[in-house]
């Protein structure tokens, strides 16, 4: 789980390309080599992977993403079955790479394109681009679901169908101002409220039922 570069593997590119663009102007015209290179600081700054330690014990659930608890709803799930929806907003000032909340295995991966409203919105789960990790829990089924907000650019999952991760492992992120849902199984009470905000990978946001 530690990360010594810091920064998302995904924004690798980005990051290459700005910093080849400001040392090429360097030589041409200084001036450019300042725009670009404060892009780079910019980029570098937003691709920002801290390090995070999962908080409660180990049957916690910790959260998927940085940000603002928006939604906390019971509802029904395609493959997670009757479960709890916890929506968590992210905003452009948060870290936007998003981690396992539970030990699990990769049971499916869904991508569905659609529209980019604001990520807030309770309609954006259901109209917005979509990424949707199906995995198994010691407490059952869970879907995990990224969605783009009206400036994400890109969703990134780094896991395929049999992966098995640990509670707060990464498994991609999303570029801009999103949102992150997850279905916890019936068996997991949530332990946030709405206006919360929760740290990936650290924050616990559900706890197991006392049978």
């Amino acid at each position: 789980m530690r990360n010594p570069l810091k920064f998302a593997a995904a924004g690798a590119p980005a990051l290459a390309a700005l910093a080849a663009a400001a040392a090429g102007a360097y030589f041409l015209y200084p001036v450019a080599a300042a725009f670009f290179a404060l892009f780079f600081a910019l980029a570098l700054w937003f691709y920002r992977d801290p390090d995070r330690t999962p908080e409660g014990n180990a049957d916690s659930w910790v959260s998927p993403a940085d940000g603002r608890v928006v939604e906390i709803t019971e509802t029904d799930d395609d493959f997670a079955g009757r479960s709890v929806r916890i929506g968590i907003f992210m905003n452009g000032f948060d870290v936007h790479v998003n981690r396992f909340p539970r030990d699990g295995t990769v049971q499916g991966i869904i991508h569905v394109p659609g529209k980019k409203w604001f990520a807030f919105a309770p309609k954006s789960s259901e109209e917005n681009e979509r990424m949707y990790v199906r995995i198994l829990t010691p407490e059952g089924r869970a879907t995990l679901v990224q969605i783009a907000g009206i400036m994400a650019r890109r969703i990134v999952c780094y896991v395929k169908n049999g992966d098995s991760l640990a509670r707060g492992e990464r498994y991609g992120m999303i570029k801009l101002g999103s949102k992150v849902d997850i279905y916890m199984p019936e068996g997991v009470s949530p332990a946030v409220r709405i206006g919360d905000r929760v740290k990936a990978g650290e924050s616990v946001i559900g706890v197991k039922k006392i049978r």
